[in-house]
């Protein structure tokens, strides 16, 4: 391997490595928040990069359909559960969210795709079409059991997952696809020409985290996500809605799992399955943060770019296994630095 092949693999790493960030931070968040170690993070990436495919094909895709199914359940859910919920002014707020807004996201999607009106609508509509589906999973799945343990939670993440990973064969079937690049611009580092599609998405990530860090220290919405992350059972006696702050972890986690796969959508051939493995290597850089650490987890996510980069040129038949395997003597370090605690039972 000479420098020039090198600085090629150090650039793919660190592009796939913006993406692991994402979803590193994503996992870390909904698990501060929640507890939840959210196993389907990765299917909102296959979700989201397969919805552009289908709006720029001309297709409505399914997830607009499953928006509506998702927001018509819970709200029927919370019909039945919440005691206020019949209540004119709750009755009404809900049905805009949960009703309203996937029945004009649907519409939206019927209008846009025969249109073929490009990135700039495209884009935003499929991340849209995605994001709210992470709201109604956590209001259907996991907030009944927001005082279980942590291993319920994470069967009932794993149960979504299979879901999820059903859903996309059904919708998109088995085959991959790959959608078209935002720009052909491209820019010359000496040897190297970075992609414009690679621009994309160091840049946007790079706005992503610098966002969070603005929200999540400077909000109020961003301070009681930090208090319940913290303390859960403190940020509920000085009056934080812990539940609420589970719903926008959620959003946020859908969000920038959707945001992800239209930025690697045109970068890589998407199948249904694929957003299984893209998590997983997210999940192996917020364990290296301990799933706590955020700036730990975004610089483990480069690591774990860069060694796969390296890893597919060296031993491409072990890539994946090299990654990781990355895992096991944080998880040995991490063991022997901490007591062993007996979980309470509730």
């Amino acid at each position: 391997m000479d420098s020039t092949i090198a600085l090629f693999l150090a650039q793919d790493g660190i592009t796939n490595g913006a993406i692991y960030a994402l979803l590193g931070l994503s996992l870390v968040l909904v698990f501060t928040v929640t507890r939840v170690i959210f196993i389907p993070q990765g299917e909102f990436v296959a979700y989201g990069a397969l919805t552009l495919v289908g709006l720029e094909t001309g297709v409505v895709p399914g997830t607009a359909y499953l928006t509506l199914v998702l927001g018509i359940a819970a709200f029927c859910v919370d019909l039945v559960r919440s005691p206020d919920g019949r209540q004119p002014r709750v009755l009404i707020t809900r049905a805009v969210s949960d009703l309203g807004l996937p029945l004009v996201l649907l519409g939206l999607s019927g209008v846009v795709a025969p249109a073929n009106m490009g990135p700039w609508i495209t884009v935003p509509l499929a991340v849209a079409l995605v994001a709210p589906m992470g709201a109604y999973i956590y209001r259907l799945a996991f907030r009944p059991l927001a005082q279980a343990t942590v291993l319920t939670l994470l069967i009932a993440a794993v149960g979504v997952h299979l879901v999820m990973l059903g859903l996309g064969l059904v919708f998109f079937g088995a085959e991959g696809y790959r959608a078209t690049p935002f720009t052909d611009v491209s820019l010359s580092l000496g040897v190297i020409d970075l992609g414009g599609q690679s621009l994309w998405v160091l840049g946007v990530t790079a706005v992503l985290i610098v966002t969070l860090w603005y929200a999540f220290g400077h909000t109020l919405a961003g301070k009681a996500l930090r208090a319940t992350s913290i303390n859960r059972l403190g940020a509920t006696l000085v009056g934080i809605p812990t539940a609420r702050s589970g719903l926008i972890a959620f959003i946020l986690a859908a969000t920038l799992g959707a945001i992800s796969g239209v930025l690697i959508a045109p970068i890589t051939t998407i199948f249904y399955d694929s957003g299984f493995l893209i998590g997983l290597k997210g999940f192996v850089a917020a364990i290296i943060g301990g799933l706590v650490s955020y700036p730990i987890s975004a610089a483990a996510a480069i690591l774990v770019g860069l060694v796969e980069a390296f890893a597919s040129f060296e031993a491409s038949s072990f890539k994946e296994v090299i990654v990781f395997t990355i895992i096991i003597p944080v998880l040995l370090w991490q063991s022997l630095r901490s007591g062993h605690v007996d979980e309470e039972e509730e």
